[in-house]
């Protein structure tokens, strides 16, 4: 659906929006995190690496993009910023299981599982 709305130069927002399309993990505090721009993310689907990448490799440094969109709207403790992931997206299948992780300097921060429902 996403790449049917890039080849027609449509908006992507529906590809994101569905119920369950976004599971969040644990809150982090901001102390397990000095340096936001060195923060690992990785996915795996059926056990095969689809997304790895770290913060480092975003087009907008945090503090940016924090100024930017409050700029537009009022940012509230407990807000989710949601700017994209490494490449590698594709298809998830009913059924499959899913891992997302998020780490710094080596350590595990952060481990969501879960399986791939069908949407309703």
């Amino acid at each position: 659906m996403q790449d049917e709305a890039k080849k027609n130069g449509l908006p992507w927002t529906r590809s994101k929006g569905y119920d369950t399309f976004t599971p969040v993990g644990e809150f982090i505090p901001k102390e397990k995190i000095p340096d936001p721009h060195s923060v690992n993310l990785w996915v795996t689907v059926a056990q095969e690496v689809r997304q790895k990448g770290m913060t480092d490799a975003m087009i907008f440094r945090i503090p940016q993009l924090i100024e930017h969109i409050s700029s537009i709207m009022t940012l509230e403790e407990g807000d989710l910023v949601l700017t994209g992931t490494p490449k590698g997206v594709g298809p998830i299948e009913v059924g499959q299981q899913v891992v997302a992780g998020l780490g710094y300097e080596g350590a595990e921060l952060s481990r969501i599982v879960f399986d791939a429902v069908a949407r309703g």
